[in-house]
Parts: C-alpha cells; structure tokens; sequence
C-alpha cells in the first residue's frame, strides 16, 4: 500500500530549524502558518527538491545488486559521536519523555515478517552476542519515544534482523545473506513511503551488531574489501564495532553500542568469593594459522596459552561451557583479548560480574565512554606486551586494584551496558537513544535546502494540508 498524506485544510503548516550565516542551529522548533503566497512558493521549492531526490534515490535502490565481490572503497571523513550529555537523574518509574527526550520522536517500520519476527522461531535470535538488533527493536515498541505518526518523526528505525541465520555447521551467525536483506527492506519504505527518499536515509537508522559492523563480514580483510553498502552510507548505524583510527567498516555515522548480554543471566548469578585470579575461557588455537590460512586474535591468545597454561594464578580454558559467567563472578581479572574483530561480549560481562576487564585489542573504541569511564574500571594491556601479563597484574594488585574495582561496581556502568525488554533509565536502549539525539544537527544539514534566508527544512508537518 502507497502511503498518502490525509487532506483537511487548506492551510499548510511546516515544522522547522533556522540556521543564521554561521551556521548555527537555533534547536527550538518554529511553527508557522503561511498565506497562500507564500504556502505555493515553499511547496515548489520543497517539491521540486523532494522529486529530484525521489527519483535520484529510488533508481539507485532498483539498480542495487547483492554481490560478494571485492569493490574498491571510498574514503570520506571518520565521523565519531563524541559530545558529552550529562547524565539525567534516576528515579524509580523514568518516563522517556520527560527532560532529554520530551521532543525526540522515532517511527518503526512495520515491515513484512520476514525481515524480522518469522527469525524469532529460533530462540537464538533473542538471546546471542548480536541480538542488540532485536533487543533495541523490543524495547523502542513500547517506549515513550515511539510515535505512530511518521510525519512527526526525527528519526526512522528500520527492525531488519539479519544475525539470525545460524550455520548448520558451526552454529555462529552467517551474514552472507545481510546485504540483500537489508537492499529488499529499503525497497520496501522507500516504494511505500516517502520519508526513506525524502532525506536518502540520513535519518533512518540501522543497526549492524557484527564483527566488522555495517561491511557484513567477519574477517576484516574481506569486510574492508566490500566495504559499506552504498545505498546505507547516508544513513545511522547503530554498531558494535569501533576503532579510534581510520577506517573503511565505520566510515558512517554511527553510534557505538555494546555486544548483547542478557540481563536474566547476570540478575541469576550473586556475587561469591573471588577465588580465581586470572580468567578466560574461549576460543584458543595452539597453531594460530588456522584453516582458512588466517591468524586468529593476532595470536594473542596462543601467545597466552603459551605463556600462562601451567601458571597457578591463570585459569584459561579452551572449552566451551554454557555456565562460564558463574566462572567469571569468581574472578579478580577477566582477559578480553580481540577476536576476529577487537570487541566481544567479555566487555559487557566482565562489567556486569564485578570481573575487572583487562583489555588486549590495540585501538578498541568503547561505548557510551561519558557514562562508562573505562579507563577508571578496567585496565588496557597493549599488546606488544601481551607476553608481560603476569608482570602488569602483579603491579595493578600491589597498587592501585581496590580503586579499580570500587568503580566499576558502581551499579551506573551495569545498566549502561545491558538492553532491556522496555527502556529503562540509563540502559543501553536509553544510552542509545541519548546519542541520537547528538545527530539531530547533522541530519539537519543533510536535509537542509539552500535560500536566501538560510531556512533549513529539518521536518515538516503536513498533517493541516
């Protein structure tokens, strides 16, 4: 179904943001109502942009073409959300609207079953290391922020789950499919609806909880060989993945989330003597060059194995054991070294257990780090000294371990880091939503369309047409 504006009046009302010579954005919204003068010439400038854009968007989406052949990249600058808000005041029963959120407004896709809930038949979806796609989408259905008019929206959630594809192999996640996934779902809104074509996506957003983010791969190599897809650089992904350096997987706007963690999981697990002082279980190769000719983690974990196997203070395991967070409530240091990719869910459980996290990924970006002060709660081993371990622990434990661990057993970083059913005050949906709100300028002057007087169109209302 075509979605078409409701005719009421013969007035006509626009929603916007005015920008002076410099540039700068008066962040009140002005209503004003037009005469019919001055109604006809804005329509034909709005118009005239909004077919041009139309037309321009809409013949690329038909044309995309899902391919996993190498394509060249294109540099454009790094953009990282990195404005401070200050933290808003707890209370027992938060209302989103209320403060920080009283004008945000998001629109939810209500797209066919198929990009979304006919995956929740696996109970995986739900519940794995990329499942913030479907914790996010769960807790914005019933959140204060939701509008079900899309004309007063700031921002468009498009819920495409695209982790859900388990391997019959190995049952980790396969993305192969994503891209094509992703290209079908931006059909679908752009034909439907014009808000997708009306902005080419700047303020639609997307959320890529992978190894590489919104590349869709998980061997870095081929992630940087296909790059982002072109038809979602304009828009907000919402990602895992971060680095603090150039490069091509987070050349996008993006806002920097954690890995999922379910909340149910860590609530089951009390605090208990801290009888383990080192600890890791995962995926450790002896021979680091595995199959596929690659080095797994850099060979920072073989290096570990190596060095801390038969140390009494070490407790690393190669096997898996679906119980290993009741491992990790036991420890004083949790190793987080890199993957494929430099983040894992470690990270966010760590946090959550009271485990201090001890991180070997040189150049990992954190999120939410103005509520997370990572550097007071955890400890950053470079790892070119991965092999003085031992050394670095001992020092930390002799001086300065009890300041470490006092903060990070603040409740505030727990909260930050796990996504809930509904939003609540200060959790990870709620850290997500306050970023977005730090990209409402830059969505703007995408929007924005050029006049004498400088009038940027950052919304308008048609809903008095």
């Amino acid at each position: 179904m075509v979605f078409r504006r409701k005719a009421k009046s013969r007035s006509f009302n626009l929603r916007m943001k005015l920008v002076d010579r410099h540039g700068r954005h008066d962040r009140r919204f002005c209503y004003r109502n037009f005469g019919w003068f001055l109604c006809s010439l804005s329509l034909y400038f709005f118009s005239s942009y909004l077919i041009s854009s139309s037309s321009s968007t809409t013949a690329f989406l038909h044309k995309t073409t899902v391919s996993t052949s190498r394509t060249s990249i294109v540099s454009s600058a790094l953009f990282e959300t990195n404005t401070t808000l200050s933290q808003q005041p707890r209370s027992q029963k938060p209302v989103l609207s209320r403060g920080l959120f009283n004008d945000l407004k998001v629109y939810l896709y209500n797209l066919p079953s198929k990009y979304n809930n006919d995956w929740l038949a696996n109970k995986r979806c739900s519940s794995h290391l990329f499942a913030a796609e479907v914790a996010i989408h769960k807790a914005l259905l019933s959140s204060d922020v939701r509008t079900l008019d899309p004309w007063e929206a700031d921002f468009f959630f498009v819920p495409v789950y695209v982790s859900c594809n388990f391997s019959t192999e190995n049952g980790f996640p396969a993305i192969g499919h994503a891209r094509s996934l992703l290209a079908s779902a931006v059909r679908v809104i752009s034909f439907e609806m014009p808000f997708w074509n009306r902005s080419g996506g700047a303020d639609h957003v997307f959320v890529a909880s992978h190894d590489y983010g919104a590349c869709f791969h998980a061997v870095e190599e081929l992630a940087i060989a296909d790059g982002i897809p072109e038809f979602l650089k304009r828009s907000i992904i919402l990602q895992t993945f971060g680095v603090t350096y150039r490069h091509p997987c987070q050349d996008v706007e993006n806002v920097l989330i954690p890995p999922y963690v379910s909340p149910e999981s860590i609530r089951a697990l009390e605090s208990r003597k801290r009888d383990i002082w080192v600890f890791f279980r995962g995926k450790i190769e002896v021979h680091p060059k595995n199959v596929s000719g690659r080095f797994y983690s850099k060979r920072l974990r073989t290096v570990i194995w190596k060095k801390y196997n038969r140390h009494r203070k070490f407790y690393l395991k190669r096997q898996r054991y679906d119980g290993y967070q009741s491992e990790m409530v036991r420890s004083v240091f949790c190793l987080c070294p890199s993957g494929w990719a430099p983040w894992s869910p470690r990270l966010v459980e760590s946090v959550a257990l009271g485990c201090v996290p001890v991180i070997i990924a040189d150049g990992i970006r954190f999120p939410f780090p103005d509520i997370v002060r990572w550097p007071h709660i955890s400890l950053t081993v470079a790892e070119k000294d991965v092999g003085k371990l031992w050394r670095i622990l001992k020092h930390v434990a002799a001086t300065n371990l009890s300041d470490i661990q006092r903060n990070l057993w603040d409740p505030v970083n727990r909260r930050a880091l796990l996504f809930h059913h509904s939003i609540k005050e200060g959790d990870a949906t709620w850290q997500v939503t306050r970023m977005n709100l730090t990209l409402l300028d830059l969505i703007s002057r995408n929007l924005c369309v050029s006049s004498p007087r400088l009038i940027c169109l950052l919304h308008y209302n048609a809903a008095s047409l």
